[in-house]
């Protein structure tokens, strides 16, 4: 009987290939166990999608030849199948083995699963040639291993190959936490299913997409939520961008875990001051909450990096140099709040002035700085106070520009040719209200 079952899942595994595939989330898992405990887990069987397939009804001739009497193979299709690439390959005395990691095709199907090839194990590519099981691991190709209802009781679970079809179609996977949802897509922070390489991707969802839940029944996007677990698989094609982005296709979510994220603030300024392993930065704080002066701690857990994402040392952290850092709620009750840096993202550095704001040339959306509050006018400079312009007072609270005050200010590079020369303030940050001048 064994044998009659090889021989009907071989010739027909094929044609289950071509099928539309059903959704499965089963955790992967380290395996704990080798012992040989076998037990038969349910199968799902398929459906013909294309009846007048000569491949189809070659298969069904066989279904009648085969189990016309016992029928306990009633359906040619009852077999067990698992969409991912091979993660590990083992050659010894005991036999060659296969571990599989991605997504199980149908309900029962496992989403991890070591597999014996033997030599009755078909390897073929998606018309039916012959395939070469080591260009299938050098070249990480994506396969639908096939394998009957026995197997260990192991995790992950043991069976037996019976065909493994090659695909030229590639893609890779993540597991992690949804930390972000967009309008568009996700935003994924994980380990990636087959580099164990930590990383954050954002994902858009293909039109098809499909979206399932741990249990498997299928949910739409405006369900994820963040904080969610996830398993997605995406690609061929990725972004060279930080984060990357690429298009996913299936999406296992755990809808019943909804974890808040960690809350990370931020700050969007100016180095001011550097000093051992603090830095002072003064700005504006980022779209998710945090300080315009804050006093950041940098030790070897910082991550510093350029805007690409290139790794810097702590060399690039110097006055006036414009960053993006951000940081976790805890911090020092103090004047100004001091914290962990976390992470810091270090931008070109922008021309700055110090200098007293006069009252002719000031308007309400632009000041009249006199550079070095001396007696020239050569090297003054108009600021244009912007949407975007970041006012900090340093003694605290609400400021509103006036003249008199004093001031320092790091504003854009571009610059008009004018006297006073005319361009857009970045952060202004007054340092002093002694000599504030009262409006006329």
């Amino acid at each position: 009987m064994k044998k009659m079952y090889k021989v009907l899942a071989t010739a027909t595994i094929l044609a289950i290939a071509a099928v539309p595939m059903a959704a499965s989330a089963k955790d992967y898992t380290q395996p704990t166990s080798t012992l040989p405990n076998l037990v038969v887990c349910p199968i799902e069987k398929y459906e013909d999608t294309n009846q007048n397939d000569p491949q189809n009804q070659q298969n069904q001739q066989g279904q009648q030849g085969l189990h016309g009497q016992d029928g306990l193979h009633s359906n040619a299709k009852d077999v067990l199948g698992t969409m991912g690439q091979i993660t590990n390959f083992t050659n010894n005395e005991q036999g060659k083995y296969v571990t599989v990691v991605g997504r199980g095709l149908t309900d029962n199907s496992q989403s991890s699963i070591i597999l014996a090839i033997t030599k009755d194990t078909k390897i073929v590519d998606a018309k039916g040639k012959n395939v070469d099981l080591q260009s299938v691991i050098d070249g990480h190709k994506v396969v639908k291993a096939f394998y009957g209802p026995m197997m260990t009781k192991s995790l992950p679970p043991r069976g037996t190959a019976l065909t493994l079809v090659v695909h030229d179609q590639s893609f890779t996977g993540v597991q992690g936490k949804v930390s972000e949802v967009r309008e568009n897509g996700i935003v994924v922070k994980g380990t990636n299913l087959y580099t164990s390489n930590e990383e954050t991707v954002v994902l858009h969802f293909a039109k098809k997409a499909e979206i399932v839940d741990q249990h498997g029944k299928k949910i739409k996007a405006k369900d994820i939520q963040a904080g969610m677990s996830i398993r997605a698989f995406y690609g061929p094609a990725v972004t060279m961008s930080i984060p990357p982005q690429s298009t996913t296709n299936y999406v296992i979510v755990n809808v019943d875990e909804v974890n808040v994220p960690e809350q990370v603030l931020g700050t969007d300024g100016f180095i001011t001051k550097v000093s051992n392993d603090q830095i002072f930065v003064v700005g504006g704080p980022l779209a998710g909450g945090g300080q315009e002066q804050i006093i950041l701690h940098v030790d070897e857990k910082t991550q510093i990096v350029d805007p690409e994402g290139k790794a810097l040392t702590k060399d690039a952290l110097k006055e006036d140099v414009r960053v993006e850092a951000t940081y976790g709620p805890m911090m020092a009750m103090s004047f100004p709040a001091q914290t962990h840096a976390e992470k810091i993202i270090v931008k070109a550095a922008s021309p700055k002035v110090e200098g007293t704001i006069m009252r002719d040339g000031t308007s309400e959306n632009r000041v009249y700085v006199n550079v070095g509050s001396d007696d020239s006018k050569n090297n003054d400079i108009i600021l244009n106070i912007t949407k975007d312009t970041k006012i900090v007072n340093i003694r605290g609270g609400e400021v509103k520009l006036t003249a008199g005050m004093d001031i320092v200010a790091y504003h854009s590079s571009v610059m008009t040719a004018s006297l006073p020369g005319i361009t857009n303030a970045e952060v202004i940050v007054v340092t002093s209200t002694e000599h504030v001048v009262t409006p006329r």
